[in-house]
């Protein structure tokens, strides 16, 4: 679903915005037409093997083609890690870059997992991946606060400038996130200073503060753990989406999602063995992928 330009450009966009419709618009309509599921790319070493198509540069092809055609015209986002690219280098980002046009040609979102952070020039390099102009443009990447919210500032600027979006790091679920996550800064967690520092990005932009996914929702969201215990961080004023990985393999469930979010929030549940291990048979990924949705519109 690449931007679209409505006539006379988006109402309220400040002249040096792009005219496209920012992320958070594009996200509310595929979710609308497609239900909330993210399905993320993931080329573990592992699952090449297991798929039989070998862990080389043709196995890397074979996985993400197979995906891509399994998928992208069913999900309503794809998040491929740039790490499992990264790794066969060049010749990966290639497969990759082929693989991001081919999805958004589709209809689907393509929310890169990079988890970049860093300052100044290096930080707003590494967002020019949101650019129309970039050979890898996706509609949206993951990044990491943990430099200061002011690291990220760059990013902000192009994901505002290009319509795209920003998943912030916020509440992970990993098992010692909560080291520095629950840290405190003033009387707040760490956790919680980044989740005020997103809601700030979302109102002094045109969309409106909201909870649940529709045409004002912001293009500036969190990524935040489905499998918490519990839900430690105030998500009420964020008035964007909530990133929610950890679905199937990695023992999250859509109960689980239900007691942390409610049913209300903007939230995209990620899903990626549960279903990637079904393949390489594309009716297989799309069984396993459409599981998942149907569990998530009960």
């Amino acid at each position: 679903m690449s931007p679209t330009v409505p006539p006379g450009g988006v109402p309220g966009r400040r002249p040096d915005f792009a005219d496209v419709e920012p992320f958070g618009m594009r996200l509310s309509a595929a979710v609308a037409a497609r239900g909330p599921l993210c399905v993320g790319l993931d080329p573990h070493r592992s699952l090449l093997i297991d798929w039989g198509v070998g862990d080389d540069l043709d196995g890397l092809r074979r996985f993400t083609d197979a995906v891509v055609e399994a998928l992208a015209g069913s999900v309503a986002v794809l998040k491929p890690q740039m790490a499992f690219y990264e790794r066969f280098g060049s010749r990966g980002l290639a497969v990759l870059e082929e693989a991001v046009a081919a999805c958004r040609a589709a209809g689907a979102l393509v929310l890169l997992d990079a988890k970049r952070g860093d300052i100044g020039s290096t930080m707003e390099a590494y967002a020019d991946y949101l650019r129309s102009d970039h050979p890898l443009q996706v509609d949206a990447m993951t990044v990491s606060p943990y430099l200061g919210p002011e690291s990220l500032a760059p990013a902000v600027r192009t994901a505002e400038r290009s319509g795209g979006g920003l998943f912030v790091l916020a509440r992970t679920s990993n098992p010692d996130a909560a080291t520095f996550q629950h840290a405190t800064v003033g009387d707040r967690s760490v956790a919680q200073a980044v989740v005020d520092t997103v809601c700030g990005w979302n109102t002094r932009h045109p969309e409106d503060v909201v909870v649940g996914f529709g045409p004002s929702l912001g293009s500036f969201g969190l990524v935040v753990g489905a499998t918490l215990p519990e839900l430690d961080v105030d998500l009420d004023s964020l008035g964007g989406p909530v990133l929610a990985p950890g679905l199937g393999a990695q023992g999250g469930s859509v109960a689980d999602l239900r007691r942390l979010f409610g049913r209300a929030r903007a939230v995209v549940p990620t899903v990626s063995r549960d279903v990637l291990s079904a393949g390489p048979d594309a009716g297989a990924l799309r069984a396993a992928a459409d599981r998942w949705a149907d569990a998530l519109a009960a």
